[in-house]
């Protein structure tokens, strides 16, 4: 049987482009395209040169088994409280940010950790990438864990006011689970990190000790 021939996927073409906005953070296009489906249509498009997402995590005070061996933790999450004048309320998430012109995911998360937090971390893990709103915006998603955690002093932009507190990840789950987390990059980073607790990813990779 003769192999089935490779079918080069279609690019879509631009017929046309314009900025209709441009900001400081971001920049919106007006766009009218045939895309390899073969619609053509008119696409508005938020331009966004992508952000990390960080979920810092410590090992949690050890508790004591009765009739185990060893003492057993729950590793905490760091959480940012912080105003977001689009939602209109104060919302619990995990850092993140822009990464600037010119620089590369990983700085652009170590930055951030310390910036919004004061802490630096020893490990750093890329472990999911993704669109958070692929209809209207090109923004990327780079979510890294950060393990081997050190204090220091925060040094927040001027448009910034941020608190942070360490929650047990069980806190957190229950927390996205009763509505009072909205955020979505902190319910997608939260639950992976729950999935692969339980899957005991971390400690056999040495993230937790």
């Amino acid at each position: 049987m003769p192999a089935k021939k490779k079918t080069a996927k279609k690019p879509v073409k631009i017929l046309s482009s314009r900025v209709v906005f441009r900001g400081p953070l971001f920049q919106i296009t007006s766009d009218q395209v045939k895309e390899p489906s073969g619609v053509t249509a008119r696409r508005d498009i938020v331009r966004h040169p992508g952000s990390v997402v960080i979920i810092a995590v410590q090992d949690g005070p050890k508790i004591h088994v009765r009739g185990a061996k060893s003492r057993n933790f729950e590793p905490h999450v760091l959480l940012e409280w912080q105003y977001r004048y689009a939602a209109n309320q104060f919302m619990w998430e995990v850092p993140a940010g822009r990464i600037d012109e010119g620089e590369e995911e990983l700085p652009a998360a170590k930055r951030e950790l310390l910036e919004e937090t004061g802490y630096s971390a020893k490990k750093w893990k890329r472990v999911l990438f993704y669109y958070p709103s692929p209809g209207f915006m090109d923004e990327t998603m780079a979510v890294y864990l950060a393990t081997g955690l050190t204090a220091g002093q925060a040094t927040p932009e001027e448009d910034e006011s941020i608190a942070h507190r360490f929650f047990p990840v069980s806190k957190v789950a229950s927390m996205i689970l009763r509505g009072i987390i909205r955020d979505g990059k902190t319910i997608g980073a939260v639950l992976w990190l729950e999935k692969a607790l339980e899957a005991n990813i971390l400690s056999r990779k040495g993230f937790l000790q």
